[in-house]
């Protein structure tokens, strides 16, 4: 199997692109809730299975394969602001 150099800035571009979650997402966990608004996780879950059947029909790893462990990060956050709201106000 021979990996393209498009291929290569692809996965690169992902990693960048991912990382802007992945420290978003450590600012969550840390104060135990979401730090951003739940309109922007829905648009990313619905805009990131768009983009994934894209990258799939497409067979564009890089782009499916950032797609799916966002999709990770994306649940999450709703999770966290779920149990937030559910929390009890003292």
């Amino acid at each position: 199997m021979t990996i393209s150099p498009w291929t290569i800035i692809g996965f690169v571009g992902q990693g960048l692109f991912f990382s802007r979650f992945l420290v978003q997402w450590l600012a969550s966990e840390r104060q135990g809730r979401s730090t951003v608004p739940v309109a922007f996780w829905w648009f990313s879950i619905v805009g990131g299975l768009i983009t994934f059947v894209y990258a799939a029909g497409n067979h564009d790893l890089p782009i499916a394969l950032g797609q799916s462990v966002g999709m990770l990060v994306y649940v999450r956050n709703l999770m966290l602001l779920r149990k937030h709201t559910e929390e009890p106000v003292d």
